[in-house]
């Protein structure tokens, strides 16, 4: 049986939302927080120092992505690890590279081994296994690791959601097993589609095999949002109290807010950098296209709220005019004020928590986010 370890202090609560401070080698992680992801050792268009003067305090890799390109070996050969790698001495999170496995290739065989798929860059051959995984993400040092699990789109049967979630289970031992590095600490994910009994026999059974901390994964997959709202309600309080929350790939301000309001600590998508690129501020008075003719002339900043660097010193119509002419300075402005602004939203929800406000706070980030304003 593996060592249990305490990583999570649970400082505050406002009825089931909480704050909290998760400690790693590289730092402590204030909760709730949200995850700049950097899938392939960089998070779009970002300089690291810029993420350091947002004070993200912990970003995510992407297992499947590096071990393509440009591979593990050479990331822990020339850079001891990611941190190295890309000179980032806070805290990283890597996921199994199980999701990309499932949804990038076109060809992949699922086996009690592991999957065989197909390169999305080549169409080579691969195999990762829940050893393969663990030895990609030991070679990348992070300090939270996920284990390898299957990722089944919903809508699924329970009986294929079920057989899933026994596959996971047993993935999930195999990476338990794994001889991972001193400092980094293993997340097990909780599968079970929107059923509460899969759900609950998956997190006693994983919780049996002593993991740092628990994620959802399976979710935001092709349910109803509000079905995903009612889960969460309904399942989160009952996670470990002592153990880090996480929720897997979601998602827009108000289901991060919905998530931290259920329970939960920690947060991931690549939403706010890939709806930059598309031109999309997202702020307090709901999202921003700022392609619009009306921005063209328009003095003020893309959110009046925001103080960020880009709301403190920029206009809409010069934003506008980098994007419509192809500056990369426009998706680098973008970039870091949707960064910005989830971050600044996990914050305020941490201070909104540890006053026992969060009520208050959520429903009026709610009434403003969905006036939608600037439509």
């Amino acid at each position: 049986m593996t060592t249990e370890k305490k990583i999570f202090k649970k400082i505050a609560q406002s009825k089931k939302a909480r704050a909290g401070v998760i400690t790693t080698a590289h730092g402590e992680i204030e909760t709730p927080i949200f995850m700049p992801v950097g899938t392939r050792a960089s998070v779009k268009t970002m300089w690291q120092e810029e993420l350091e003067e947002m004070n993200a305090q912990i970003i995510l890799g992407n297992t499947y992505h590096l071990y393509l390109r440009p591979g593990h070996e050479l990331i822990e050969k020339v850079g001891a690890g990611l941190h190295g790698f890309m000179k980032w001495d806070r805290a990283i999170l890597t996921d199994s590279g199980g999701y990309q496995v499932f949804s990038l290739s076109s060809m992949n065989k699922v086996t009690e081994e592991g999957v065989t798929f197909q390169s999305h860059l080549d169409g080579s051959r691969h195999l990762i296994s829940p050893e393969k995984s663990m030895e990609i993400q030991r070679a990348l040092g992070s300090d939270i690791v996920m284990n390898f699990d299957e990722c089944p789109a919903l809508p699924a049967t329970k009986d294929r959601l079920r057989e899933s979630m026994e596959l996971t289970l047993r993935w999930a031992k195999r990476c338990r097993d794994y001889q991972l590095k001193d400092h980094q600490n293993l997340f097990g994910i909780i599968q079970g589609g929107l059923h509460h009994d899969l759900r609950t026999e998956c997190m006693e059974r994983l919780k049996e095999m002593n993991f740092e901390g628990f994620a959802l994964g399976g979710l935001s997959v092709g349910e109803k949002n509000e079905e995903m709202v009612s889960f969460l309600d309904n399942f989160v309080h009952t996670m470990p109290e002592d153990k880090p929350r996480y929720l897997m790939g979601v998602g827009k301000p108000l289901d991060i807010l919905n998530g931290i309001r259920a329970g939960i600590d920690m947060f991931d998508c690549v939403l706010p950098t890939r709806n930059a690129r598309n031109g999309q501020f997202l702020t307090k008075g709901g999202p921003l296209n700022i392609k619009k003719e009306r921005f063209k002339e328009d003095l003020l900043p893309p959110d009046p709220e925001c103080n960020c660097k880009v709301c403190r010193k920029y206009s809409r119509a010069y934003i506008r005019h980098l994007f419509t002419v192809g500056e990369y300075l426009a998706g680098n402005m973008i970039t870091y004020h949707n960064l910005y602004f989830y971050l600044q939203m996990t914050r305020d929800a941490r201070e909104a928590i540890k006053a026992d406000k969060f009520d208050e706070f959520y429903s009026s980030f709610y009434n403003s986010y969905t006036s939608n304003m600037w439509n």
